[in-house]
């Protein structure tokens, strides 16, 4: 991918946040992730406004400015702003940078707003980092209020309790990371010394009672235990010693910073790019640019409408849409390869049926890179009705090549046979037997001509039946023939004739198994091609309930250890459902009694549809006549 051509230089806005809390989708970053067709890793920056987000967001883009600082009380970011960049550790993906408009900002005063910003934020990464200043205390807590808000923003499915939904979120979520800035405390618990992941754990343990205000207390803190994957923290120190420069950091030199402050900016990037995984949809499936911008596009569409995102909804119109491009994209992978074959035409049906299953296996194997979701097969019988539509005009077009080709040869082998015969050669006493004798003849050398194609016997036979008045008349005019040898002669005429008519059906029966045998082939290899793609699938699902189950068993053991019984037992149910679920999912099973039989009538397809259309033809000649 040239990064030119796809990746900005600088950032663009994404989601544009206009004046009346509306929210919409810039053309110029849809169409800058239009153009990445490779896995992208979408890192998402939220905060407070006015808490150095962007200088993040440039150190992880490689680059000394580029995202806005603003050095005043302002927000300088509105709405989601975007950069793509190269991801530096991961060879073939692209790196996603999202930064978003601080939350709370006095000027805008929309708390709604700010929540969809932080939704969407959620919604599109893939690690979501929550940058602060100060220390993590009650407070900041507090000022996380929105991730508490998430239950009533985001729906897994469209009809479900909300309190069934949240215990998900922990599968389809991404990976959290708070950022704490201007951090001046040590970093000990009870006098001893602590990373910076203990001191994010510390400020969210919970703690015991039911009145309200210990309710909220626990509220926001249980909220990230129960809806993020994985946690991790980063304490930053003053990046400099004087406030002056604190509002020059876009262009201070890294002479300039603390030292101290550029190990942790260090640590985090390395951090950002090692862990920070692929951004993937709910059910496992790997996002590319061109799904980011559409399902950006799907959730700023339905937060416009009033509605609440969905996941489902989502997966669903994104996969139909997919598949619809899958199914364009390996029809046109299938149709060049035929194209070619085609300027070749007559060709024999060995070939032909050879090449329609080498491209045909492209075109599965295309579809299925881009396809997922497709659990009814129905856009996989789309494609295989289309390449078989083609395949069997193409097998109509070849026979038709073939019959024009063998009967210009057989016009041409007999035209100085016709001169004779025109000449009266054949008109005289023995006659007949030169006749015979230059026919059979030309027979003879019309079946060493090569590459006539799949009609040579069908057309050698109709040829022979069109002349058969002529050699009657011409053996009937012979007078050196007696009667009874004449009647013999035309035994012998409706003999060959019969011969021929077999040799053309036995051209016909070959041709047909030959077909038959190619679709079984081809079907074998498409059920392998599905059954690889359910199993990746399928793997990609269990790898979603793992690390869902990983988390809450980490809580599980916490909240047993720090007494919460109530809440140990609560999370032993969920861990109990995710597991009953993976237990159920066996791949082969399901497979084979659920996928298979969707599979199996397509084997039949083509044969089936040569045969209406051999009958439709029969019928309008028979019309004809």
């Amino acid at each position: 991918m040239s990064c030119s051509k796809y990746m900005p230089a600088a950032p663009v806005c994404l989601i544009e946040n206009d004046d009346n809390g509306k929210l919409r989708v810039k053309k110029e970053a849809k169409d800058i992730l239009d153009g990445i067709n490779e896995p992208v890793v979408v890192v998402s920056v939220v905060g407070l406004y006015r808490t150095g987000k962007s200088y993040l967001m440039n150190r992880l883009a490689g680059q000394q400015s580029g995202f806005a600082l603003g050095s005043t009380i302002e927000s300088k970011t509105k709405g989601i702003w975007m950069w793509c960049v190269p991801h530096p550790n991961k060879k073939g993906h692209t790196l996603v940078l999202l930064d978003t408009e601080g939350l709370g900002d006095v000027a805008k005063g929309d708390s709604k707003n700010d929540s969809w910003i932080f939704c969407l934020a959620v919604l599109l990464s893939s690690t979501l980092v929550y940058n602060s200043r100060g220390t993590i205390d009650n407070t900041a807590l507090e000022k996380l209020h929105y991730v508490a808000e998430l239950v009533e923003n985001i729906k897994i499915r469209s009809a479900e309790a909300a309190d069934e939904e949240d215990s998900e979120f922990v599968r389809f979520f991404p990976s959290f990371t708070w950022v704490v800035r201007d951090f001046t405390l040590d970093l000990e618990i009870d006098g001893k010394k602590v990373t910076d992941d203990d001191y994010l754990e510390f400020a969210l343990q919970l703690k015991k009672g039911v009145s309200r205000k210990i309710n909220d207390y626990n509220l926001p803190r249980e909220c990230i235990k129960r809806y993020f994957p994985s946690r991790k923290c980063f304490v930053f120190p003053f990046p400099v010693t004087s406030q002056e420069d604190m509002t020059r950091l876009e262009i201070l030199q890294d002479q300039d910073l603390a030292q101290q402050f550029l190990e942790v900016t260090g640590h985090f990037c390395d951090n950002m790019f090692v862990n920070s995984a692929v951004k993937r949809l709910k059910g496992g499936h790997i996002v590319t640019g061109q799904l980011l911008g559409r399902l950006v596009e799907i959730y700023v569409d339905t937060i416009n409408s009033g509605e609440v995102p969905c996941l489902d909804n989502a997966v669903v119109v994104l996969a139909n849409l997919e598949n619809q491009a899958a199914v364009q994209e390996a029809l046109k992978v299938y149709r060049r390869g035929m194209e070619e074959v085609k300027n070749t035409l007559p060709i024999s049906i060995e070939y032909l049926t050879c090449e329609h299953q080498k491209f045909s296996r492209l075109a599965i194997s295309e579809f299925t890179k881009r396809s997922f979701k497709d659990e009814k097969m129905e856009y996989l019988k789309k494609l295989e009705e289309a390449v078989y539509m083609c395949y069997v005009d193409l097998l109509e077009e070849n026979q038709m090549a073939s019959e024009r080709k063998c009967r210009d040869l057989l016009k041409n082998l007999f035209s100085d046979m016709n001169k004779r015969l025109q000449d009266g050669e054949y008109s005289q006493s023995g006659g007949y037997e030169l006749y015979c004798r230059d026919r059979d003849a030309i027979v003879k050398q019309y079946r060493r001509e090569p590459n006539k194609g799949v009609r040579a016997e069908a057309v050698l036979e109709e040829f022979l039946k069109e002349r058969k008045p002529e050699a009657n008349s011409i053996l009937c005019m012979d007078n050196k023939l007696t009667e009874n040898e004449k009647q013999m002669k035309k035994e012998k005429e409706k003999a060959a004739l019969l011969e021929q008519k077999f040799k053309e059906e036995e051209e016909k029966r070959i041709e047909m198994e030959r077909m038959k045998e190619t679709e079984k082939v081809r079907h074998e290899d498409m059920v392998k091609q599905m059954q690889e793609k359910f199993n990746k699938e399928l793997e990609q699902q269990q790898q979603e309930m793992n690390r869902a189950t990983e988390s809450k068993l980490k809580e599980w053991e916490e909240m047993l250890k720090r007494g919460f019984k109530e809440k140990a037992e609560n999370l032993e149910g969920e861990i109990k459902k995710l597991n009953n679920e993976k237990e159920c999912s066996s791949g082969g099973a399901i497979f084979k009694d659920y996928v298979m039989p969707l599979l199996s009538p397509l084997v039949e397809m083509v044969p089936n549809l040569l045969m209406q259309r051999s009958m439709l033809k029969s019928l309008k000649m028979g019309l004809k006549h």
